[in-house]
């Protein structure tokens, strides 16, 4: 049918043929499936670390004692079980950061007025509010836009890396053809 899971379809009803053919009419309520939580990963923030007092915590462990008569897989398995406790206590946790937030180096603020702007035209242009030539004339004029910023990026990026491998790449998707051979 619709979906394998049983329980999201409800109120199915078979009603009458379709003209004069032998398929059935089929209606049915589709529920919504439940959105699955959203799970937080949480790393280690390094930055935040006594990285001081982890050392003396780790070295204060009598290890010889500790490790005597143990063989190579206990042994290490003793050391990472302790390392991690102190990890535990002494690094604190943060929430890892995601993409959402995060922009293209080449997107400045104007540019993403003009992305929004546009965006909105076409918004509206779907709803019948404004012609096709006013939305297409807007999509041209971000893409050109777009082009631009990425150009000027890339040339920023070769300025500064002052490699002049990097530079005749880029100077040379900028040169243009005067003439085209026969």
């Amino acid at each position: 049918m619709v979906t394998n899971a049983s329980e999201l379809i409800r109120d199915v009803k078979i009603e009458g043929s379709l003209g004069c053919s032998n398929r059935a009419l089929v209606e049915f309520t589709v529920l919504k499936g439940t959105q699955q939580p959203r799970s937080v990963v949480r790393t280690l923030n390094f930055r935040k670390a006594n990285f001081q007092l982890f050392k003396e915590l780790v070295k204060r462990t009598p290890w010889k004692t500790v490790l005597r008569n143990k063989g190579a897989k206990q042994s290490w398995q003793i050391f990472r079980d302790a390392f991690h406790r102190e990890q535990e206590l002494l690094i604190p946790r943060c929430k890892k950061s995601s993409k959402k937030g995060k922009r293209p180096a080449w997107l400045n603020h104007a540019l993403l007025i003009k992305l929004k702007a546009k965006k909105e035209l076409h918004r509206k242009f779907k709803q019948d509010q404004i012609a096709w030539k006013e939305y297409r004339y807007a999509a041209r004029l971000c893409r050109d836009e777009v082009r631009k910023a990425k150009v000027w990026l890339e040339l920023n990026l070769a300025r500064d890396a002052k490699n002049k491998k990097g530079l005749s790449c880029v100077n040379q998707k900028r040169k243009v053809k005067e003439t085209i051979p026969p």
